[in-house]
């Protein structure tokens, strides 16, 4: 038995531990924790904004992937801290609970809470320099893995404030150190969209071809609305626009409602996009409900009086509701639900207040907006009369499995996959050459709904989605409930082909808007299927794309060689689809992911929805880089 003695237990300092768990810091050592590292050191810069001293923040992307971040704030205090003896610029980039933001006094309201941002970053770097402007002086200090590699030093003079931070994440830590552009400028945009005036900057200069963006918005978070809804329909030409400052708690909001059928809410707490909502969302919600109902209790225009309930005022609603307070509560480290019981009544009391009385300035466009909730009452109430009378058709409802759904033996969700299949042929070889024991298969045939273009009750009540639905078993939309999920995998598998891309795109619009959690815990997946089979003599080769295809052409040579194209998965035989495109040991699968909400609803809205001038242009930016469609 090996030894367990006092002598087994390691005590870690805080650099060592971070640089042994990075996970418990960053999240993950994967794509999602390499940006965050850039996030926490963009989040103290937008913290010397909140508190007043900073307008601009830019940021680049250098050769070799090194960042660099700088801000024209008040710069981090560089005067020896009186505990720890050296340079408080020293202590704030390597201690982990070192900050200003504890006391409130330097920063009243910040999104940084825990102390441990730049620090972190610090001791997953390769290298770090840092560089303060303060009081009319410029201070350095450079650190290798966390360590510094010399005291703080006075390199000379300056006319301004602020400070500059560059790094290089260490490889060692992360699987890889490529940044993605996109990722950052999206971040970089929802800031500047909450934080109305201030500047902030990117800029790409690892080619030649120098990528940029910069982002400013006066209007704050009712631009971030139009921007949300600018492939969309409104029914309010300008934003409803509300702020408040109340007990310490500080409220922006901005609505706007449109033609369409989903709603699309984003709540944030200083600065934090709290994806899993909490005290100020319920708020929220609660607040716009009682005001549309009691608006319609008081209107004599209005004939219908009947109550709304939830999910009847957010149809096709889109908001921004942003809070900053100076102790917020999280539930867990990732800051995802805010917990603060008293936010709660604050902002249900101020969306009332202050919805009533636009309501009663502009009763034209309060009218509009009721009428359209009414009709949202109305297709509730036809879908709940549709779901009763299959209740009563079918006394084993939930029970019930669709008659075309070829189930797996195994009942436990985290080792089952569901196929969705496009065409009964497909289908037919994908239930043959699967593995029955943990794989599950859905053939879908016929034309699939736009749920981008219609209400709940059509969707319900769809021949093509109710089997995926009863396959399922988590229900949808305020229903949905994922501890009922079947299958741990959801694995979209159709043509390579225009009729393919089709489907998809139609499938991954219909979980986002009614099944979002499925994509934002990682459940869905497409099946990459081969493009081209290669025969040479007795040799196979499966090749996914072009470039595959070359290579394997520059291997075995060109010669004698018979290359047919894939039209369809109906094409193999079932010994062809397990070994290409079913067997985990051999397949490729792509994981669908919203890493930025934003982002996917502009892009379902651009496909599916009604406007026709946002999916040209679309069309038109993106045709030239399309390969392999319908070859």
């Amino acid at each position: 038995m090996d030894q367990y003695s006092a002598e087994s237990i390691q005590v870690l300092d805080g650099i060592e531990h971070v640089r042994k768990r990075p996970s418990m810091y960053v999240g993950s050592t994967g794509s999602e924790g390499l940006h965050h590292i850039v996030h926490e050191v963009i989040d103290n810069s937008i913290d010397e904004a909140l508190a007043g001293y900073c307008k601009n923040i830019k940021v680049y992307i250098h050769t070799g992937n090194k960042i660099e971040i700088v801000d024209d704030g008040r710069g981090i205090p560089t005067e020896i801290h009186k505990d720890e003896g050296v340079s408080a610029l020293e202590v704030v980039m390597t201690k982990l609970n070192a900050g200003g933001k504890f006391d409130h006094k330097s920063y009243k309201i910040s999104g940084g809470l825990h102390g441990v941002g730049v620090s972190v970053v610090n001791a997953l770097s390769e290298w770090l320099e840092v560089k303060v402007c303060r009081d009319g002086k410029l201070y350095t200090q450079k650190y290798r893995r966390g360590v510094p590699e010399c005291e703080v030093t006075l390199e000379g003079k300056c006319n301004n404030s602020g400070t500059r931070v560059i790094f290089k994440p260490d490889s060692k830590i992360f699987k890889s150190i490529d940044f993605n552009f996109d990722i950052l400028s999206r971040r970089l945009r929802e800031l500047a969209f909450l934080n109305k005036g201030i500047n902030i900057e990117i800029y790409d200069k690892r080619d030649n071809n120098v990528k940029q963006h910069k982002f400013m918005f006066e209007g704050g978070i009712v631009s971030f609305v139009k921007y949300l809804n600018q492939t969309k329909s409104a029914l309010n030409k300008e934003p409803i626009y509300f702020e408040e400052k109340r007990d310490e708690l500080e409220v922006e909001v901005a609505i706007e409602y449109n033609e369409g059928y989903t709603d699309n809410i984003f709540a944030f707490v200083n600065n934090i996009n709290t994806i899993e909502g909490g005290t100020h969302l319920i708020g929220f919600k609660s607040g716009l409900t009682r005001t549309i109902n009691d608006f319609i209790k008081r209107a004599p225009s209005i004939k219908n009086k009947i109550m709304l309930v939830g999910d009847d005022v957010r149809e096709g609603l889109t908001a921004v509701i942003s809070v900053k307070l100076q102790n917020p509560q999280f539930e867990g480290q990732t800051k995802a639900k805010l917990g603060n019981s008293e936010v709660k009544g604050i902002v249900e009391s101020m969306v009332y207040e202050h919805l009533s009385e636009n309501f009663d300035r502009n009763p034209i466009i309060a009218k509009r907006i009721i009428e359209k909730c009414i009709q949202s009452a109305k297709a509730r109430e036809a879908a709940r009369q549709a779901k009763e009378l299959t209740r009563r058709r079918n006394a084993l409802e939930n029970d019930s499995l669709p008659g075309k759904l070829a189930d797996c033996s195994i009942k436990d969700p985290d080792k089952c996959e569901l196929y969705i299949v496009e065409g009964d042929s497909a289908g037919g070889s994908a239930k043959q050459g699967r593995d029955r024991s943990f794989q599950a298969i859905l053939p879908l045939w016929g034309k699939m709904l736009n749920v981008e273009k219609t209400r709940l009750d059509k969707v319900l009540s769809n021949d093509k989605l109710k089997p995926i639905i009863s396959a399922l078993g988590t229900g949808i939309g305020d229903n949905f409930d994922i501890s009922r999920l079947r299958y741990g995998k959801i694995i979209i598998m159709a043509d390579a082909d225009v009729d393919g891309s089709h489907i998809r795109t139609l499938l991954l619009t219909f979980f986002f808007r009614y099944m979002r959690e499925l994509t934002e815990k990682g459940h869905i997946y497409i099946a990459c299927a081969p493009l081209y089979k290669i025969l040479k003599k007795n040799d196979v080769f499966y090749a996914y794309s072009d470039d595959e295809k070359d290579k394997i052409f520059d291997r075995i040579g060109n010669h004698g060689i018979t290359v047919p194209r894939y039209k369809g998965l109906g094409e193999m035989n079932p010994d062809q689809l397990w070994d290409t495109t079913m067997n985990p040991e051999k397949r490729t699968l792509v994981q669908v992911t919203s890493e930025d909400a934003v982002e996917a609803d502009e892009i379902f809205s651009t496909l599916m929805g009604d406007a026709v001038g946002p999916r040209r242009k679309f069309i038109e930016t993106y045709a030239k880089s399309v390969k392999n469609i319908d070859a």
